[in-house]
């Protein structure tokens, strides 16, 4: 069994960044691939980021490409999201996401991913 913890969400001015963390508990974190999705209200969860098992693959949503930043902290056991030059429409519910599977490729469907962190709320105003 695999939990993941998310934080580092909260209210900030548009421009400004915000760095979300997930910290994984459980097996072997490096066996896997990692991603970020979020949920604003009324919609559906999209993919935001993803990381592969060895890190060297990174896969970005074209709403955040060039603003957000994923990385990893294998001996932490931890995900980041970089989150910079804000905007009023990143505001969402920002969930952490586990993939088993064991190729180097960085799935971005939902379906794709076997556990989910609880979400962090981030809230961009103008």
């Amino acid at each position: 069994q695999v939990q993941l913890v998310e934080s580092g969400g909260g209210l900030v001015q548009a421009g400004g960044s915000l760095r979300l963390s997930c910290a994984a508990s459980g097996r072997t974190f490096s066996t896997y691939a990692m991603g970020w999705f979020r949920q604003a209200p009324g919609k559906e969860r999209v993919f935001a980021a993803g990381i592969s098992r060895s890190g060297g693959n990174t896969i970005y949503a074209d709403s955040v490409k060039g603003r957000f930043t994923i990385s990893r902290d294998y001996a932490k056991n931890t995900v980041y999201l970089q989150m910079d030059s804000l905007k009023p429409e990143d505001t969402a519910v920002y969930y952490c996401a586990l993939d088993r599977g064991y190729s180097d490729h960085v799935p971005v469907s939902w379906y794709e991913y076997d556990y989910w962190g609880q979400g962090t709320q981030v809230t961009v105003s103008s």
